[in-house]
C-alpha cells in the first residue's frame, strides 16, 4: 500500500502532462483565426449619444433637480412628526426621471 501511495503522484503527473499535449483539431484553429480576422473588420457599434434629444435631456435634468431640492424640507417635517402627502409622489417622480435620464445616456 505504501508503494502505491508513493507511485500515485508520478502517475498523476504523467497523465496530466499527456493531457496538456493533446493537439488542437485543425477545424478549431481555423475557426479561431477566422474569428480574429472578422473582429478586425467589424466597425464599432454606433453610439446612442448621436441621437440624444438635448432639449429633453436638459428638461428632465432640471425637473429632477427641482424636485430633489424639495425633499430635505419634507424630511425635516417627518422628523417633527409631519409627513407631507406628496413626498411619496415626489420620490416616485424622482425615480422615474432618473430612469429616463439613465436610459437616454446609456450606450
Amino acid at each position: 500500500m505504501k508503494h502505491l501511495a508513493s507511485i500515485l503522484p508520478f502517475v498523476l503527473l504523467a497523465a496530466s502532462s499527456t493531457l496538456a499535449q493533446t493537439p488542437i483539431p485543425p477545424g478549431i484553429r481555423q475557426a479561431d483565426q477566422a474569428e480574429a480576422q472578422t473582429d478586425k473588420n467589424i466597425p464599432p457599434p454606433a453610439t446612442r449619444h448621436a441621437h440624444l434629444d438635448l432639449a429633453r435631456l436638459s428638461q428632465d435634468a432640471d425637473d429632477l433637480a427641482r424636485i430633489a431640492q424639495t425633499i430635505p424640507p419634507d424630511v425635516a417635517g417627518i422628523q417633527k412628526g409631519l409627513l407631507p402627502k406628496d413626498t411619496i409622489e415626489k420620490l416616485k417622480q424622482i425615480e422615474k426621471l432618473s430612469k429616463q435620464l439613465r436610459k437616454q445616456l446609456s450606450p
